[in-house]
This record gives structure tokens, C-alpha cells and sequence, in this order.
């Protein structure tokens, strides 16, 4: 009897050649902030948020398990996402870069999560954990929303390896 290839072994493309099939999606782009129990803020840009359902109101996100910010998400009870503006692209290379405080020079105030608003966003939401579940080298987040709000503008969005924003196509 043979075994079954190993799923990485029965793969008919590479790393690369996900991610750059992944890349023609487009994505929202959101800086996702916690306050740790001992009070530090931790924030990192992502693109892999998303709605679950609107009764009740879930949304989803996922941090790399290596990331340093994965403990202190674990060990908060609730967090902040921040739909990032056309123009907040600077704000967004600045948390998915390791920077000694991320958060020097950000305005910012703080809501029900005590977790950072970050000024200029195109909206808000604040959620509480409501379960979380380990996927391949990553851990998925599921949060309970509490509040949300919106603000102006055009969205920042990450489409073929680069930043770009929305302009609707008409009627």
C-alpha cells in the first residue's frame, strides 16, 4: 500500500504563485489595535478581515502565529478594527512593519474596547472575542461587535501587491 502524499507534496503551484493569485483580490485594509491586560496598545495592518454574520453582528480577522502581537490579541478581551482612508497608506506601512511605537504621531482616541480609533478612518468598529480557532500558520479571530461607526471618504484597499483606493463604477 502506498501513503498518501503529503498536502504540501500533492501541491501543483508554489508559495509564490498563491500569492500572487490571492493578490487579484481586492481587500479592504484595516489596522486592527488591542490593549494588552498590563495596558500596552498593540496594532498591525491587515487585509484579512471580513463579515461573518449580522445577527448577530460578526466579523473575522487572522494574525500569523510567529507575530509578535499574538499574545497580547489572545490575552485581550477586545479590540478595535480601523477601515484605513485613501490617504492613511503611510499609517498602513507603518503597522505592518516592525517599528519600535507604532502608535508615535497617530492620533488616536479610545471607545468601549479601549483599544485605539485611529483618527481618519473611513470607519470604526469595537468587538468583544467571541471565538477563535487555529488555521494552518494562523490563528482566526472571531469578534462579537459592539460598535461600530462611520466616517467620510474613500477607502483604502490592497490589490496586486500595492495600496489603491475605491471610485465606484457607475449605475
Amino acid at each position: 500500500m502506498t501513503p498518501a502524499p503529503s498536502p504540501a507534496a500533492a501541491r501543483a503551484f508554489t508559495e509564490t504563485a498563491f500569492r500572487d493569485t490571492l493578490a487579484q483580490f481586492a481587500t479592504g485594509v484595516t489596522v486592527i489595535c488591542a490593549r494588552h491586560p498590563d495596558g500596552r496598545i498593540v496594532g498591525f495592518t491587515a487585509n484579512s478581515f471580513n463579515s461573518v454574520s449580522l445577527d448577530p453582528p460578526l466579523v473575522l480577522w487572522s494574525l500569523g502565529r510567529r507575530s509578535h502581537s499574538l499574545p497580547a490579541f489572545e490575552a485581550a478581551e477586545r479590540y478595535s478594527v480601523n477601515f484605513l482612508a485613501a490617504g492613511q497608506v503611510e499609517i498602513a506601512r507603518r503597522f505592518s512593519r516592525p517599528h519600535a511605537d507604532r502608535f508615535a504621531g497617530v492620533g488616536y482616541r479610545t471607545g468601549w474596547s479601549g483599544a485605539p480609533l485611529i483618527d481618519g478612518c473611513v470607519a470604526w468598529i469595537e468587538c468583544a472575542h467571541y471565538d477563535r480557532h487555529r488555521a494552518g500558520d494562523h490563528v482566526v479571530f472571531i469578534g462579537a461587535v459592539h460598535t461600530c461607526e462611520r466616517g467620510h471618504g474613500r477607502g483604502l484597499v490592497f490589490h496586486e501587491h500595492g495600496y489603491a483606493t475605491t471610485s465606484p463604477l457607475g449605475k
